[in-house]
């Protein structure tokens, strides 16, 4: 998961786990629930506890809108096109409501904590609720209903954060994929980066308590899953009474059961040599690190109040390397910050043909309401030189991605399979220890196991390998 700034494209996401049935195979009288993801795997993995509460509240999940009573679209607020998508995506759903009156539409998470009530003015919403309000989902659904069918169309709102709130005692496992399942270590971000609207959608820095951290993560051992991945917005931040980072990490490796651990997304600030140590020390975590750069300019990163310079970030990369030489390094970069200049872009770009990221999420920045930069810098570089810089970012992290991934082949990996290739139904598909999506021929590995393959192909993506 890339860091707050620049999420993975906005993806459309209902949970794979085989608790969705058609509506003809419900208990009568059951109240039916959709739920959609948009976003990030902090979504995603919200979205795998709000499937656990409302099931305990009795509802029964549905794979399609026109079988629900309750749709409920888990968004992000991340980036202004983000939004935009979800509110096209609402009016789609609200059709579909005024075909079965009475049912209820609910949009959560950061764009609801983002627009507040505001959000019902511009899509026809029933439900509003923040990310710290999901233990209240129910109650507030359970209202939104009565409300419809009273005839009242008044949103119910609930977008109050919470500084206390992690969801202690509540589990995803249900939710999940069956084979990696998402752990929140810890919720909200202290960093304030000037750009960035998190730390107002998702309030305060909070830590959960290592038993439970480690209980969620022995709950889904129990339900069969194989990887677990450790969430935060600034993952590698966690602290809680004496225990840090790293001893959390070495401590959820040695779980029985859990057969590979990565987390996401660390802060570069907080990247210390304790963590480098963990992961190169327990064969369990993954060989892989997504570390957001944002730039290459120090002039940037100031502006942008990332609390590192280049020279920092290339000594993390350095430090991991020397550790790890097979590691594989992601990143995030923002292109068009404010004041960035030739120059600028000129050093983000030299940057990534030295350090040759195996991938990278790079976007062009959008202003966004509330942060600092919105109040106090202005937004100067034109929409057409933004489009430009991103084009010649890509450009340069394609040129590497490609030659990354061509040099795996004729390599051996250990891959974990996830299940049935998008592009093929009748192939598998996996991930390597590196992150990497492998393609494997039809019947070669089941959901959950870890086969060992050759790699026989290689595009800028993705790769291809054959049972050994």
């Amino acid at each position: 998961m890339p860091e707050n700034p620049s999420e993975p494209l906005v993806q459309i996401r209902t949970p794979k786990r085989g608790a969705a049935r058609p509506a003809s195979a419900l208990e009568p009288g059951r109240a039916r629930v959709y739920v959609e993801t948009h976003g990030c795997q902090m979504n995603v993995a919200d979205s795998d506890l709000l499937i656990g509460i409302l099931a305990g509240a009795g509802y029964a999940r549905v794979d399609r809108p026109e079988d629900a009573d309750v749709i409920v679209v888990n968004t992000c607020a991340v980036r202004e096109k983000a939004e935009t998508k979800v509110l096209t995506r609402a009016h789609e759903l609200a059709a579909i409501g005024r075909r079965h009156p009475g049912q209820v539409l609910s949009i959560v998470g950061c764009m609801a904590e983002h627009l507040k009530e505001g959000l019902a003015l511009a899509a026809p919403v029933d439900v509003i609720a923040g990310p710290d309000s999901y233990r209240r989902l129910p109650e507030l659904l359970a209202t939104a209903r009565a409300r419809k069918h009273d005839g009242d169309r008044a949103a119910v709102v609930d977008v109050q954060l919470d500084k206390a709130e992690t969801y202690e005692g509540l589990s995803g496992a249900e939710g999940g994929d069956g084979v990696s399942g998402f752990v929140t270590i810890q919720r909200g971000c202290d960093k304030f980066c000037t750009f960035c609207v998190v730390p107002f959608t998702r309030g305060r820095e909070r830590g959960v308590p290592p038993r439970e951290v480690l209980r969620q993560v022995r709950e889904l051992a129990e339900h069969g899953y194989k990887e677990v991945v450790l969430l935060g917005q600034t993952v590698n931040s966690y602290a809680w009474e004496e225990v840090g980072f790293a001893e959390l990490l070495r401590a959820v490796a040695r779980i029985d059961g859990i057969e590979r651990v990565r987390f996401t997304s660390p802060y570069p600030v907080d990247f210390t040599d304790e963590v480098v140590a963990a992961i190169a020390d327990e064969p369990r975590i993954c060989a892989y690190v997504h570390l957001p750069l944002q730039s290459g300019s120090d002039a940037v990163l100031a502006r942008m109040r990332r609390g590192y310079d280049v020279a920092g970030y290339v000594a993390i990369v350095e430090r991991l390397r020397r550790a790890m030489p097979d590691v594989a390094l992601s990143t995030d970069i923002l292109s068009g910050f404010s004041g960035e200049t030739e120059d600028d872009h000129a050093a983000t770009l030299a940057l990534m043909r030295q350090l040759r990221f195996d991938s990278a999420f790079m976007f062009a920045y959008s202003e966004r309401d509330l942060t600092f930069a919105a109040k106090k810098l202005p937004d100067d570089v034109t929409q057409a030189v933004k489009k430009r810089r991103l084009a010649e970012i890509i450009a340069v992290q394609e040129r590497v991605s490609v030659e990354v991934y061509a040099a795996q082949v004729g390599k051996r990996e250990r891959v974990l399979v996830h299940g049935p290739s998008k592009r093929d139904p009748a192939e598998m598909m996996g991930r390597t220890d590196g992150f990497k999506t492998v393609i494997l021929p039809r019947g070669v590995g089941a959901p959950g196991e870890l086969v060992d393959v050759r790699i026989t192909r290689a595009t800028m993506a993705t790769l291809f390998g054959e049972p050994i």
